[in-house]
């Protein structure tokens, strides 16, 4: 069952990369007691993902701070490496933590898994957005099929 405003957020964990190697951060740490915007992308360095989704996050970081959020997360059924590599090739410094859904239990615990092998991918996440206060989801939106509006940073701040 897909996760739905007023939910609280799975119980779950995700690679990072930290100063001494890849780690690990669980929801717990992840949520509690913060404002989160959890932003999640098929693939890292597909062509909207890298050119349109993560881009506008990070340009406007400042806006959502200025909303309140604490923390702008974006994850990825991908491995740690890749994850942050990504961040690297997208200049995302501090504005946008990086975290490695790379098993995919994270996408299928929120019922926004997709199944991406027609393309060579294999099993992924939706691409969305959910805005998270301490561990409950208070806006959700996930995309259509192939379609890139209710997630970007646009649409996720005017819902702030």
């Amino acid at each position: 069952m897909t996760i739905a405003t007023g939910e609280k957020m799975p119980t779950g964990a995700f690679g990072t990369m930290t100063d001494a190697g890849p780690g690990a951060i669980s929801t717990d740490e992840l949520f509690s007691g913060k404002k989160v915007v959890l932003v999640s992308v098929p693939g890292a360095f597909t062509p909207t993902c890298s050119m349109n989704h993560l881009p506008g996050y990070v340009e406007q970081a400042s806006a959502f701070k200025d909303k309140d959020v604490d923390t702008i997360a974006c994850m990825a059924v991908n491995d740690v490496f890749v994850m942050d590599a990504w961040g690297k090739d997208r200049g995302v410094g501090d504005n946008v933590m990086m975290l490695a859904d790379g098993n995919g239990e994270y996408a299928a615990a929120l019922g926004l898994e997709l199944d991406a092998s027609a393309f060579g991918m294999g099993k992924r996440g939706q691409r969305f957005a959910i805005v998270v206060d301490d561990g409950i989801a208070t806006h959700v939106a996930v995309e259509a099929p192939g379609q890139f509006e209710v997630s970007k940073a646009e649409a996720i701040l005017a819902a702030l």
